[in-house]
């Protein structure tokens, strides 16, 4: 294994990506895209703006979706599972309620853990990467360091793998990620040309997915910290009725200076909540702190709750309509994972095939 894992420049992986989705716009069923979420709560609105939105956006474009609830990952660095099953079933409602529609033949929600064919890749994926690589990762360090944890499980160390896995069971050609996922996809690429490159030279099995880089702003927590998360009781979900969606809105950190302007360095915190405010009404942030003026932080939180409601009061309709269907999220699942599994099945049967391993038993 003499290759290495090469990152590649920004600037490059960005002009990859604006070409990718040209052609999704021209072929969007000549493509099959791969998402998703780790359960870790209900969806609040950076979910919502920063990747369900373009979910959405693809999948009525006419892309194949797979969205993968990856409820296996949220084991790499928590100590509980009491919460999972409640977070699948709100994610799914939450991302139905948004516009994703896995009645209509392209879009799949399923979670991994009952996929069983796409956790048996990970054995031969883990072969064909290297500890130091695994080390090497800035995004999984990134995450080791922000868990907190003085003893690391292997879990979260072969997490990239998993999620190697997650993408290449349904061979997809399309991952929509953030910048601080693009070295988790690289190494899935480089999983795939090994694994290509090592047991099917002549006849490649997986192909080499291309990242779909994310276009939509980072959301910030209402607190003023780097993210927006409901473990941090600074999130916007929306599941939220409109008295807790004012309520967490008011207590939003901005600064003592009256007079809004739009200055993301010298004033984050004034300047996400000018971003939100902007994602509802289609208007410029800058634009937005003018109208407010020295109307001060009182004005602009009053307008983003105005705003915010009515932008989520839709999609706050329809889930409560979805939770008056019984086992709706059952079905949905069930679906899902039947897809999942049938695709699964048949890209193991060609794992095994490529690797010798078929043994001439039948079946898949």
């Amino acid at each position: 294994m003499t290759e290495t894992v090469d990152y590649g420049t920004f600037e490059a992986t960005l002009e990859r990506s604006n070409r990718l989705e040209l052609a999704l716009q021209a072929e969007p069923s000549r493509f099959l895209v791969l998402t998703g979420d780790r359960p870790t709560g209900r969806l609040h609105v950076g979910h919502l703006f920063g990747s369900v939105e373009n979910r959405v956006r693809l999948q009525n474009m006419g892309v194949p979706i797979f969205v993968v609830i990856a409820d296996y990952q949220v084991l790499t660095d928590r100590d509980y599972g009491d919460d999972i099953a409640a977070n699948v079933h709100h994610i799914v409602l939450d991302y139905v309620a948004a516009g994703l529609d896995p009645d209509n033949g392209r879009t799949s929600i399923f979670p991994h853990s009952h996929v069983p064919e796409l956790n048996q890749l990970l054995v031969p994926f883990l072969t064909l990467v290297t500890n130091a690589e695994l080390n090497r990762n800035p995004t999984v360090k990134e995450e080791i360091q922000a868990s907190g944890r003085q003893q690391i499980n292997a879990g979260m160390y072969t997490y990239p793998v998993h999620q190697a896995a997650d993408i290449l069971f349904c061979k997809a050609s399309v991952v929509p990620v953030g910048k601080d996922q693009l070295p988790h996809l690289e190494l899935t690429r480089a999983i795939a040309r090994r694994f290509n490159a090592r047991f099917a030279p002549d006849r490649p099995v997986f192909p080499e997915p291309q990242p779909l880089l994310s276009s939509a702003p980072a959301i910030l927590g209402l607190d003023g910290s780097a993210k927006m998360s409901k473990s941090r009781n600074n999130a916007i979900e929306l599941s939220f009725s409109e008295d807790e969606t004012a309520a967490h809105i008011k207590t939003a950190k901005t600064d003592v200076d009256r007079l809004i302007t739009y200055d993301p360095e010298r004033r984050p915190e004034v300047a996400n909540l000018l971003l939100l405010l902007s994602l509802c009404t289609k208007k410029t942030p800058e634009d937005l702190a003018s109208e407010i003026g020295d109307a001060g932080a009182s004005r602009l939180k009053s307008l983003l709750t105005e705003a915010l409601n009515e932008y989520l009061r839709p999609l706050r309709q329809r889930r409560r309509e979805l939770e008056q269907e019984p086992g709706f999220v059952g079905r949905m699942l069930n679906k899902g994972i039947a897809q999942a599994r049938e695709v699964a099945q048949q890209t193991l049967a060609e794992v095994r095939q490529a690797m010798g391993m078929a043994y001439g038993i039948g079946g898949r």
